[in-house]
C-alpha cells in the first residue's frame, strides 16, 4: 500500500538521520549518524529547523532514540554502548553496554525494542538497558533482513526494511509482519545516491507519520490507511 501525503516539511539535507521521534506535538528529536558527525537535535517540526543539537560523546556514530520520561535513551552503531541523555539540558548522564549493533530503537510500554539491521528485534530494559527478551520477525513466513528504524504505536512496532522503501508494521508477540506501506513515492527530488535511504519514521497520531531519510531535503507528513 501507498501512502497518502498530507504535507512536506524541511529538511537538513546534511543529516544523516538515524532516528525520529516526536515528544508531544511541538517537539521532534533527530538523531544523526556518521563517525565525527553525529548528534542528537531538537527540530521543530513545522519548520523543520534546528532548535539545539549537541554531538555525541567520543566520537561515536550514532543511531536511533527513544524518549523515555525525562530522558533520551541513544544507540551507537558499533561503539557496543548506548547513551541516556537529560533530555532538558542534552547532557549525557551515563553509557551502558550493548551486545551487538544498534540501529533503531522506541518504546513499547514497559520495555524498549531495538533492531540491530537483521531480523531480530530484542528487548531491554527502559530503567537499565539490560536485554530482557527478543523476536524473530517474518513476513508471509519468511525471514526478514534489515530491520532498521523503529517506531512503537499501540503495542506495535513499525520498522523501515533497510535499503528499501518499505515501512513494515510488526507484532511483537509473534514477530509477523502484518502491514507493509510502500514509501518509494515520496522521493522526487532528481537522481539518488545509496546514502539516501528511508531512515526517519515518527508518529503523529491516527494514521499519522513523519517519514524521512538519509540526507533528504525534506520530511513528509503522510497518512497510512489502516495503519
Amino acid at each position: 500500500m501507498e501512502p497518502t501525503v498530507l504535507a512536506e516539511v524541511p529538511h537538513d539535507p546534511g543529516a544523516y538521520t538515524e532516528g525520529f521521534e516526536f515528544d508531544g506535538p511541538d517537539t521532534l528529536y533527530e538523531a544523526t549518524g556518521e563517525v565525527g558527525k553525529s548528534q542528537l537535535r531538537e527540530l521543530d517540526p513545522n519548520t523543520g529547523a534546528v532548535r539545539r543539537s549537541v554531538p555525541l560523546p567520543s566520537n561515536y556514530f550514532g543511531e536511533g532514540i527513544t524518549v523515555v520520561g525525562d530522558r533520551i535513551w541513544q544507540l551507537t552503531y558499533k561503539d557496543g554502548v548506548a547513551i541516556e541523555w537529560d533530555k532538558a539540558t542534552f547532557t549525557p548522564l551515563r553509557e551502558v553496554p550493548v551486545s551487538g549493533q544498534g540501529w533503531g530503537l522506541c518504546r513499547d510500554g514497559d520495555r524498549l525494542i531495538r533492531s540491530d539491521g537483521t531480523g531480530r528485534l530484542h528487548f531491554h530494559d527502559p530503567a537499565t538497558f539490560a536485554e530482557t527478551g527478543g523476536v524473530t520477525v517474518t513476513r508471509d513466513g519468511q525471514a526478514v533482513t534489515g530491520l532498521n528504524e523503529l517506531e512503537c504505536v499501540g503495542g506495535q512496532v513499525w520498522g523501515s526494511l533497510w535499503p528499501g522503501d518499505e515501512i513494515a508494521r510488526i507484532d511483537p508477540a509473534s514477530g509477523k509482519i502484518n502491514l507493509v506501506a510502500d514509501m518509494s513515492g515520496l522521493w522526487q527530488f532528481g537522481d539518488r545516491s545509496i546514502r539516501q535511504v528511508l531512515s526517519g519514521i515518527a508518529y503523529v497520531g491516527g494514521e499519522e507519520f513523519l517519514v524521512d531519510g538519509k540526507e533528504w531535503p525534506a520530511a513528509f507528513r503522510v497518512r497510512i490507511p489502516g495503519a
